[in-house]
This record gives C-alpha cells, structure tokens and sequence, in this order.
C-alpha cells in the first residue's frame, strides 16, 4: 500500500477526513488488491505494510456486511471484502494476537469464500471448448459484470472482431450455425455467446479473486479455533482437493495455498467425509482424494511434492484413513526414497517424517520400505551427514529400529552391521538407538543366521 498524494483541494479519494473507508467503484488499478484498501486520506508510516492492526471489534461489527460484499459477486465489494479479511487473518510469525477472530464462525463467510474459487473453477476451462467470436450488440459498451471490459462494438462490415482469437465467421455463417449446431446443456455456460461471459481481462480478476480466497483459506488453517469447522466441511475439502488434482493446469499460486491449507488441516482430515451424508458440491471420492495427493507428490516442483508427503504422512495417522492411503503404498514408498535423494534439507525432512508415520501402520509398510532399493543406504546417508535438523536424524535412527524388529527383515539389515557399529561409536547422540538395533539384529535365539555371523550379544 502507498500513501496517497493530496490534490490541492486537500483531499485524497474525495474524503477530507482521516478514518479508513471503503473503495469507491473498482478503481483506476482494479487488479491490484492493495489499492483499493488504501486509507481515504495521508496515513502515518505506522499503519502501512503488514504490520497494520486492525480493531478487534472490525468483525463483529462487519461480518454481515463482508459476507454480502463476498456473495454479491460485485468487483468493487469483492476487492474490498478480501482486502479485509487479509488482514483480519494475517498473522506474523512471532505475533501473539489474543483477540484474534475465528473467522470461519461467521455464518456464511467459509461458504461465501469457497464459492468465489468455484467461481473461477467453472469459468476456467481449456480454450478448445470455447465456440468461436461472433459480433454482439447487446450491452454495447456497457460493463454487466463489473469484471473486465467486456466487449466493445464493431465495426458491422468487420468479419474478424477478435484477431486474436482467429478468423471469426460472418453474421449469416455464424447464424447458420447456431441454427444447424445444437450444444450440450451443460456446455451452456462456456457457450462465448453466453450472456455473462468474461473477457480475458475479466477471466484474469477472477482469477486474482480466487487465488486471494484461497489465501484466506491459508491463513484460517493456521487458527486452532477453525481447525476443525473446516476439516469437517464437505465444500471445503472438495475444492481443495479439486484444486490440487488439477494442478498441471491450475494457477500455481491457488496450487499452493490449497496445499499447504490441507497440511495444516491433515490430523484432522477424515477421508469418509467424501462418502458420508452431508451434501456435496464437487464429485469427489475417496480414491480421487488420494490420486490427486499421488500427483502432487509425484511432480517436479520442490514446495508441492514435499508438502504432499507431510501431508501424507499426517493422513496415516488416522486409522480411518488407512483403507484409502495403503492401496498405493508401493508408489508412496518409492517416491519417498526417490525424495530421500534430493540434496535439499526439507525434502529429506519432508520423506522422513512420512517415512516415520508409515512404518509404524502394520507389517507390510515395513516389509515393503525395507526391501525398496537404496532405503537403508539413504536413511543411512541422512543420519551420517548429518541434517542440520537432529530430529530429522533422530527419526532416521528410529525408522531403522521400527524395521529390524521384523524377523523377515534382519537378513537384509544384517548387511549393514559394521555401518550401524561405526554410527554407534562415532555419534553419541544415537548410540542408544543403535545399540538397540545391533541387539535385535544379533541377539534373538530364533534368529539362527545373526546369531552365526554377529558378534553382538553372543
């Protein structure tokens, strides 16, 4: 946000007075969202930036209004609805804000928000399902949505009024197609003769809208108080989960919010909640939840695939998610140990910490991670470097306790005796858990094969 200049009349935004008020229409900057929360007149340095405090009692006093502003669908109210809940749930790292809102409490606000991404959602289809440019006169120079420019009046001898698009029919080609072509009902709404249809600037403020919504969302997760409002809504996991199954396509930014909102939202996610009775918005199952995570984890984007194993990692740790999460166990193991290659720290962190969580399931996560290839040798890489965080070390050393106490898997481990001896020595900060790991590799009676070759507890 910047200062505004004061004309010579003395005024800035046709307000001489010093309170913070709403935005006039949408403003000479529509796409910006910073603009249109700009104070009505000079404000001191003090409340500029993210270091803004806003009156406790703003939301009570305003959570209707914001919820129509949301709901209206008008571009001036939206700017000003998310400008407001931006910063009524901006948190600083180290702030503690005792009279901070939950937001997600105020009837109609968790849903208002969610529709301005649907909204988005449904207008953002591939281009190829879009007919062509035709001339239109209705509404000439008029803006009906309040989102872009919307189209202006051609010239009527213009057989091409949209270069960009391509080559577009004349007015008798065009009416004889309408009247021999018959769409789809559902393809109604992306028909280019719709009557509400966008532009691209338009498209492009929807889209903005979306990715602030999703934002919004993000910053709700962080509250303990919405926790559970929104990891028990229906609409809310849907259209997060919508949002990252499409992230090859989606907006990169909404891609991230939605994710790093789930991880925040993962203890508490019970995936039934697809099949259960509350009404659904989105069809989205079960299996389609988990898909979408498997494709998150399995792109090349370093932020998406390590927040997809936290949040896998946080998933397993609901029994009731187990049924869903271990049909791709396999995969799940291989592309942790593919992530456990990757030099930076919060990937290792990241497949560690999954790695952690799954062992601990049943026998068959630890039979299978311990028979994927290079598994031991980079848990073992992890540990000796070591990473800069010791619990990433420590959890490690344990994942490798959780695994030798299998009797099917000691004659894999076995053949890392003399590296788990050197750690012992050499680290004190694991000598306990290593000690424990050369006992059960060496020391049970029923373990015919250690008891020949170790030479620990012999």
């Amino acid at each position: 946000m910047q200062k505004r200049e004061v004309g010579k009349g003395g005024s800035a935004g046709g307000s001489s007075s010093g309170k913070r008020g709403r935005p006039f229409g949408g403003g000479g900057n529509s796409n910006s969202f910073s603009s249109s929360f700009a104070p009505d007149s000079i404000a001191p340095s003090a409340l500029l930036g993210p270091s803004l405090q806003v009156h406790s009692a703003f939301a009570d006093q305003n959570n209707k209004r914001i919820v129509l502003a949301l709901q209206s669908g008008l571009k001036s109210e939206l700017t000003w609805s998310l400008n407001t809940l931006t910063l009524l749930s901006f948190k600083e790292k180290d702030e503690v804000r005792k009279d901070a809102t939950p937001l997600a409490k105020i009837p109609g606000l968790l849903d208002a928000l969610l529709q301005v991404i649907d909204d988005w959602r449904d207008i953002s289809l591939p281009k190829e399902l879009v007919k062509r440019p035709r001339l239109r006169m209705l509404g000439a120079n008029s803006a009906v949505t309040g989102f872009g420019s919307e189209y202006k009046t051609p010239n009527i001898n213009d057989t091409n009024p949209h270069p960009s698009v391509g080559s577009g029919p004349s007015i008798v080609e065009a009416n004889a197609q309408k009247s021999t072509t018959k769409l789809d009902p559902s393809r109604w709404w992306a028909d280019e003769d719709g009557l509400f249809n966008l532009d691209d600037e338009g498209r492009a403020e929807k889209q903005q809208c979306a990715v602030a919504a999703s934002n919004i969302l993000r910053n709700f997760s962080f509250m303990p108080e919405n926790e559970v409002i929104m990891a028990q809504h229906r609409h809310c996991l849907e259209t997060l989960f919508q949002c990252i199954e499409d992230h090859i396509t989606e907006d990169d930014e909404l891609v991230t919010n939605s994710l790093e909102t789930m991880v925040n939202l993962a203890a508490m996610i019970d995936l039934r909640i697809f099949s259960s009775s509350k009404p659904s918005f989105i069809k989205m199952t079960e299996k389609l939840a988990v898909q979408a995570v498997m494709g998150i984890l399995g792109s090349s984007v370093k932020a998406w695939h390590c927040a997809a194993a936290e949040l896998i990692g946080r998933l397993i740790i609901n029994p009731d998610n187990e049924t869903f999460l271990l049909p791709f166990a396999p995969q799940i193991h291989k592309r942790l140990v593919d992530l456990l290659s990757i030099p930076a720290g919060d990937a290792q962190a990241a497949a560690v910490g999954a790695i952690f969580h799954l062992v601990e399931i049943n026998m068959d996560c630890r039979l299978r991670f311990a028979s994927e290839r290079w598994a031991i040798d980079r848990l073992l890489k992890v540990i000796k470097t070591p990473h800069p965080v010791p619990e990433v070390c420590r959890k490690a050393a344990l994942i490798l306790e959780t695994l030798v106490s299998e009797p099917q898997n000691r004659g894999s481990l076995l053949a890392y005796e003399n590296t788990f001896a050197e750690i012992l020595f050499a680290d004190g900060r694991h000598s306990d858990t290593f000690a424990r790991i050369l006992y059960e590799l060496t020391s049970r009676p029923s373990n015919k094969i250690s008891a020949a070759r170790g030479i620990w507890g012999m």
